[in-house]
C-alpha cells in the first residue's frame, strides 16, 4: 500500500482544493502524488413510467462544449454532512423542476479516482411531477429534454453524452433493472 509521508495544500478555491502528497510505495521508492479534493455530489436519473429519461444540457467550460447529462451537483460550502438524498432532491428540483415521490439509491461511483477524491451518489427518481426549475445563476443557460430509450442511445453514440458519471449511473440503472449488459 502507498503511504503518505507528508502532505501540503497547493491550491484552494470555493469548489476544490489541490494537494501534493509525498509518498512511499510498497517497494520503498518515493514519489509525489497530486490529489484534487472536492466534496461528494449527487446525480439523479429522473425516469418516467414509460422508461423515458430526463436530461439537462449546459456549457462545460473545461471541455468548451455543451453536453447532455443527468442532473447532478454538490452542496455549496457550509452544507457538509447533509444527507445525499437531500442533495439529490434539491438538484432534481433546481435543474429540472421535477419532484419525485420515490427515490431509490443505486450506488456510488468515483469518476476520476486516479487523481480526485470526489464520489458521486446515484439515485433513481420516479413518480415525477413537474414544477418550475430553480436554477442557480451558473445554470442560466441550462436546457432540458426528455429522451426515450432509443433517443438516449443515439445521444451516447453521437457523442452528445460523454459525462463519465452519467454513463456510469446508467450502468447502475441497468443493473437495478436486472440488465445483463
Amino acid at each position: 500500500m502507498i503511504r503518505t509521508v507528508s502532505s501540503r495544500e497547493v491550491y484552494r478555491n470555493a469548489w476544490m482544493s489541490v494537494r501534493e502528497d509525498d509518498i512511499r510505495r510498497p517497494d520503498g521508492s518515493e514519489g509525489v502524488y497530486g490529489v484534487v479534493d472536492k466534496p461528494d455530489y449527487a446525480l439523479v436519473i429522473p425516469r418516467d413510467e414509460d422508461g423515458a429519461l430526463h436530461l439537462v444540457e449546459q456549457y462545460r467550460y473545461p471541455v468548451a462544449g455543451r453536453y447532455w447529462e443527468f442532473p447532478q451537483g454538490s452542496w455549496p460550502a457550509g452544507h457538509a454532512g447533509a444527507p445525499p438524498l437531500e442533495l439529490a432532491r434539491a438538484e432534481l428540483r433546481e435543474e429540472t423542476g421535477l419532484r419525485a415521490a420515490r427515490m431509490t439509491y443505486l450506488g456510488m461511483v468515483h469518476v476520476a479516482y486516479g487523481y480526485a477524491s470526489q464520489g458521486c451518489n446515484v439515485f433513481l427518481a420516479e413518480e415525477l411531477t413537474q414544477g418550475p426549475p430553480e436554477r442557480e445563476a451558473t445554470e442560466a443557460d441550462m436546457r432540458q429534454c426528455r429522451a426515450a430509450p432509443a433517443e438516449w442511445r443515439d445521444l451516447v453514440r453521437s457523442g452528445r453524452i460523454t459525462d463519465a458519471a452519467t454513463l456510469a449511473a446508467y450502468t447502475l440503472l441497468d443493473l437495478h433493472r436486472g440488465g445483463t449488459g
